[in-house]
């Protein structure tokens, strides 16, 4: 991969499908005269791309332009940034034009390009945000602000044109010039003019498909840019009853593949169990009122899960809502009417629905979907909008999780309208939880059909060819590393057997690789025998080789290995010393102590009142039924049921919370009927009546249950006097392999190198070390890194490791096992090392891992000095105090921690 190409995919964050796009402009922008051309240098230029991507069959425009079909929710605008940066960066280009479809996408993408908003594509580019861009807009570009100190022309300033098409379109109508083509007093010319003039102008084309046949574009042909990038997720031109494809895509990524990957909502259909529409036969207005309550129990669903994911997780909140396709604007009326009546749920959604209504036209109609954006905001009241036929109108939300169609349409239609609208993830990836990660479409009447067109083979789920370059698909392998010492080992004694085979020949027959390898793993089989010693270093001594000899020997022998006597005595004993002398060099003895938390431990809950503000659950008649488009998964809504009826209503929740390990019921039982009795007085509060409210706790236990139990957590405590009950085995814990996974592609990393994209480091192999007991090692922060680097610079460690899960044994608060970041021995200590961050430093969880772990120390301490060891002692490091100039000594100053 080009190294520009590598920079700024990391940077930015790129996904697999963006990084492709951007490695293919990187190829073209090679192969490509970056300049203006005229008929005969386009045919040219369009030859040169076709040797490499036969399937561009045509530019299509006055210039070289060329397609990049991404797949909704994938992420375009990002990808628009990282084509400026690489443009920029590698070929020293300052102008670009991006055009956009209308007012709505217009205004994101100025919002998009500039710098401080949550979006800003250029965050964490070096050379962009040393050379801030200058953002020209339809707005500002004739007035004569921009031009009063002429910094428009300066030549190292980079310009970023955004333009909206539809105000162009307006103003072409009737064969009149746009305003972009008018004189301006400022500069002497017009400004489509002085563009025109520029020597390196690339346009960029959002969301192409929408304008590809209009004035507008055909205007903006005579800018004659160097090189024009268009982007969409749908590469064809509708025209009447045809679809007319691009000629011009380069790469194609299609949706079924966005959704196998993961970066989209997975699609779902639902209806009830049994459904029958013929049985609504003339009385379609039943069937809408039965799909609307349907839709809102999913809603209501939905929200609650989303509620408890961000409880769960830390992840901000996310608020849902239901989109109505309405037929027309009396039909979005009378639904808006009979949604907010006391009809419908009581009244529980009156003041919470907007409608969107066709008949809205020009920038009227774009400030209304513009109003929608707000819908994002976890404040926002709407949870329900009715829709008239807005559809292909282009929506940037990602808080769409269930529509309901009410609008006559085909299968093909409902299918590829619906889910384009509601694929985009709130969290940017799918987390997993299925009701976080799907998009629902409720379609009683129509759910057959829509299978049926999910399953066909052409469909926008299942057909997708990829076009110009195959999607790279990020190979994962999983290696198992071993430790310094059996690579030691290895090298050592292969050294030995050549020089044996370098005095005698004829004995090469004989240490074959299959009977050296035999020998070796005979004596680490023999050294297991011998950990109950206090010491690695007692292996060193004469009478424990000796035994160890023994054992090989007697081992060897039963799987009848012919060596030459003389040479296997020797060589045996060679092999023994050998090994133990790198384990003792290459290893960091771990005293077999076992502590955990004795005594009088006091714990439980304090008393808090429960935040129910996000569950509107709605009473269930009857089954939903909820089937994946793409993998035809099939799941039930409430699928716990009513199994049986309880005496009380709180019981039917109490029962699911002693589930729960950490709620004892004898200490927790008043606790837990209050915040039950909380939850059931909200219910009372908008459902109907008792028999409504038990019918929702029934088939919603262990939902609610879960609610409850996280909102716990928050109010945990726990006190305990410090007493531990403490084992201590003979021998020490030897070092095992380790198994990790790694992108083969990655490769290994060197430890030293500053990582750029610090999400990503868990991924990540890092190797270079030299005190290191493993050749490679993994981090799960850049933190652990920068840890690692000050090991590896201090002259007085000797040796460090991350430990594997369990290998101390060290257990607190409630049984939890406690598991280091690091193990360190210096020329006079050895450490257990953490490193948190600095909000959690007084975590009452960490100050209760750090008394059990002070606790294991002073035991292990005492053990090892009684056997000519070590002292062990902890360090608890905030993550922000970590540099490279640090040592461990100057860290164990500062947070050195003893047992209290």
């Amino acid at each position: 991969m080009n190294k520009q190409v590598k920079n700024i995919s990391a940077r930015l964050s790129l996904r697999t499908p963006q990084k492709d796009s951007l490695e293919i402009l990187a190829d073209i922008i090679e192969m490509l005269d970056l300049k203006k051309h005229d008929e005969a240098s386009l045919k040219l230029e369009l030859e040169k791309i076709q040797a490499s991507y036969p399937t561009v069959s045509d530019f299509e425009r006055d210039f070289p332009s060329l397609c990049f079909a991404l797949a909704t929710g994938v992420g375009k605008t990002r990808l628009m940034g990282a084509f400026i940066s690489y443009l920029y960066i590698q070929k020293g280009m300052k102008n670009f034009f991006v055009l956009a479809p209308n007012l709505t996408i217009y205004n994101k993408l100025i919002q998009d390009f500039t710098p401080g908003t949550p979006k800003y594509v250029f965050k964490g580019v070096a050379e962009i945000a040393a050379n801030e861009p200058r953002i020209i807009t339809g707005d500002n570009y004739d007035s004569g602000k921009m031009y009063v100190k002429s910094s428009l022309f300066k030549e190292d300033e980079i310009h970023i044109n955004i333009f909206n098409i539809s105000k162009i379109n307006s103003e072409v109508r009737g064969g009149k010039a746009p305003r972009i083509k008018r004189l301006s007093e400022y500069i002497g010319e017009s400004y489509f003019e002085y563009l025109s003039s520029l020597p390196d102008l690339v346009l960029l084309m959002d969301e192409s498909h929408r304008y590809r046949a209009t004035a507008g574009v055909n205007v903006l042909n005579e800018l004659k840019p160097v090189i024009g990038l268009e982007l969409t997720a749908t590469p064809q031109v509708e025209s009447g009853t045809k679809t007319i494809p691009f000629e011009n895509v380069i790469y194609s990524y299609p949706l079924h593949k966005a959704m196998e990957d993961g970066y989209v909502k997975e699609p779902t259909v639902a209806t009830r169990e049994n459904f029958n529409a013929d049985d609504f036969k003339g009385q379609e207005h039943m069937l809408e009122r039965l799909k609307l309550a349907d839709g809102v129990r999913i809603h209501e669903e939905t929200k609650t899960e989303l509620d408890l994911y961000s409880r769960k997780t830390g992840q901000p909140l996310v608020k849902p809502f239901i989109l109505v396709v309405a037929q027309d604007t009396n039909h979005a009326e009378e639904l808006l009417k009979y949604i907010e009546s006391d009809e419908f749920y009581d009244g529980q959604y009156e003041g919470k629905v907007i409608t969107v209504h066709s008949n809205q036209r020009g920038e009227e109609k774009d400030e209304t979907i513009a109003e929608l954006m707000a819908l994002e905001d976890p404040n926002s009241t709407t949870e329900i909008v009715i829709h008239v036929n807005m559809l292909k109108e282009g929506w940037d939300v990602t808080n769409l999780y269930t529509i309901i169609p009410l609008r006559a349409a085909n299968s093909k239609t409902l299918v590829e309208q619906s889910i384009g609208r509601g694929l985009r993830l709130p969290y940017g990836k799918r987390t997993g939880n299925e009701a976080v990660d799907r998009l629902t479409i409720v379609a009683h009447d129509r759910f057959q059909d829509i299978i049926d067109e999910a399953n066909n083979p052409n469909s926008v789920i299942r057909k997708g060819v990829i076009i110009g370059k195959d999607v790279a698909v990020e190979k994962k392998e999983a290696v198992t590393i071993t430790t310094k010492i059996e690579e030691t080992i290895q090298q050592e004694v292969q050294a030995e057997v050549d020089k044996i085979i370098e005095n005698k020949p004829e004995a090469k027959e004989t240490f074959t690789t299959n009977r050296v390898n035999d020998i070796v793993q005979a004596t680490q089989k023999a050294m297991k025998k011998f950990e109950y010693l206090p010491s690695s270093k007692d292996l060193q001594k004469p009478e424990v080789q000796a035994a160890i000899v023994k054992e090989v020997k007697e081992d060897l022998n039963t799987q009848e290995l012919d060596l030459f006597p003389e040479e296997t005595e020797k060589f045996v004993a060679h092999v023994v010393a050998t090994s133990v002398n790198n384990h003792v060099q290459h290893s960091i003895d771990i005293p077999r102590v076992i502590i955990q938390p004795v005594g009088d431990v006091t714990w439980g809950y304090k008393e808090f009142e429960l935040d129910v503000k996000n569950i509107h659950l709605q009473s269930t008649e009857g089954k939903i039924v909820i089937q994946n488009l793409r993998t035809s998964e099939r799941s039930t809504l409430n699928t716990s049921g009513m199994i049986y009826k309880q005496e009380n209503l709180a019981d039917y929740i109490i029962e699911q919370l002693m589930n729960y390990s950490d709620i004892s019921y004898d200490d927790h039982a008043e606790l837990l009927y209050n915040l039950v009795g909380q939850l059931i007085k909200h219910l009372q509060s908008y459902l109907a009546d008792d028999e409504a409210v038990e019918n929702v706790l029934a088939y919603n236990s262990k939902q609610l249950a879960s609610h409850i139990h996280e909102q716990m957590q928050e109010y945990y405590y726990q006190t305990s006097e410090n007493e531990y009950d403490v084992k201590i085995s003979k021998g020490y814990e030897q070092l095992g392999n380790v198994h990790y996974t790694m992108v083969v592609e990655d490769g290994e990393r060197n430890f030293r190198n500053p990582v750029e994209d610090k999400s990503k480091i868990r991924s990540m192999v890092f190797s270079g070390f030299s005190k290191s007991l493993y050749r490679v090692q993994k981090f799960d922060s850049d933190s652990e890194r920068k840890f690692a680097v000050i090991c590896e610079n201090d002259p007085k460690v000797l040796k460090w490791f991350k430990p594997m899960s369990g290998q101390l044994k060290i257990y607190y608060g409630r049984g939890e096992t406690y598991h280091p970041d690091f193990v360190v021995e210096t020329d006079e200590v050895k450490f257990i090392c953490e490193i948190k961050a600095e909000s959690d430093m007084q975590d009452e969880i960490v100050l209760e891992k750090a008394k059990a772990v002070t606790a294991w120390c002073e035991h292990a301490s005492k053990h090892e000095l009684e056997h000519d060891g070590k002292e062990w002692g902890y360090l608890l490091i905030p993550h922000t105090n970590l540099n490279e100039n640090m040592t461990v000594d100057g860290l164990k100053n500062k947070y050195y921690r003893q047992y209290k």
